[in-house]
């Protein structure tokens, strides 16, 4: 099933099934978090409830997110290719407690973008990079899961983009904060939300058999597996719920993909041959039943400084 989050022609937030390339509007319902919470029957309903509304040209809505302001969203670093490659260039040894502890950061619900809305440039940002990733969103709230109940709190899986300025990130992580403000400005996720049973004939590794590409302007830049993860979302799942609770529409976003981000190809190749983005660029992931993100990006508003001189 795949579900998707939109806005009609009249500025009211439905949730629509798809069928035959079409949007069935499921009757009642404006936010997928309200169709989670239990063991999948409510969506299941929906769909059958869908299923009898007419089809809509999904051209004439705005997709938004599927989940446009989830509770919270953890972005974890669980490839080991990005890890290890970019640890290389930046010339550092991978840290052994990566290994140990699959590790995450909470970044800013409040900043989700639909999977083909503009995004802007952070404000007094010169180096804006994408990164593929892909996201798990909880289906059934829970605490202290082991990894193999874990799975069994996932609603469904999306496309994950989490867009990251990175000179901003890299001045403020010096004092030892952060990822924050660098990772403040925009994360892009769905068009869709796939559920799990879709998933299960391209089981592979730790993850699944879907292949995970990146273009700017046309030009391909990234690829790569969702089966390479190191960490499986059980685990990483398992990890974020200890000591907490998890509720329905918590994201728990992958991190990047080997080669899936500009910082990572740009010291290895160069930063000629990878610049970051700029006003006017299309950047375009895909994953292959996950959908695509097609974003154009926009410049940025002016920096408002906080005191005299200021300059970030």
């Amino acid at each position: 099933m795949r579900i998707s989050s939109y806005r009609g022609p009249d500025g009211a937030e439905r949730v629509g099934i798809w069928q035959g390339g079409q949007l069935h509007r499921v009757p009642g319902a404006s936010r997928l978090i309200d169709l989670l919470g239990d063991d999948g029957s409510r969506l299941r309903a929906a769909e059958m409830a869908a299923a009898r509304e007419p089809g809509t040209d999904p051209a004439a809505v705005e997709l938004l997110a599927p989940v446009p302001v989830p509770p919270s969203i953890r972005d974890f670093m669980a490839f080991e290719e990005h890890v290890v490659t970019s640890s290389v260039a930046l010339g550092q040894p991978v840290d052994p407690l990566w290994y140990e502890l699959p590790v995450f950061y909470f970044t800013n619900p409040a900043a989700v973008r639909g999977a083909h809305a503009d995004v802007e440039i952070a404000p007094g940002s010169a180096a804006l990079d994408y990164e593929i990733e892909v996201a798990a969103v909880i289906g059934r709230a829970g605490a202290d899961l082991s990894p193999d109940e874990a799975v069994g709190h996932i609603a469904g899986f999306t496309l994950f983009c989490d867009w990251s300025n990175r000179d901003l990130q890299a001045a403020e992580m010096r004092v030892g904060l952060g990822p924050a403000k660098g990772k403040d400005s925009a994360s892009s996720f769905g068009p869709w939300l796939v559920t799990t049973d879709e998933f299960e004939a391209l089981a592979s590794g730790r993850a699944y058999d879907v292949e995970l590409t990146g273009s700017v302007n046309g030009v391909t830049y990234s690829s790569g597996n969702l089966a390479d993860l190191y960490w499986s979302f059980g685990e990483m799942i398992c990890y974020a719920s200890r000591g907490t609770r998890l509720v329905p529409g918590d994201v728990i976003a992958s991190g990047t993909v080997g080669t899936g981000c500009i910082l990572e190809l740009s010291r290895v190749h160069g930063a000629d041959a990878y610049p970051y983005l700029g006003p006017g660029d299309r950047v375009r992931l895909e994953g292959g039943p996950l959908g695509a993100v097609d974003a154009r990006i926009r410049e940025g508003r002016p920096v408002i400084p906080f005191r005299p001189k200021q300059q970030w």
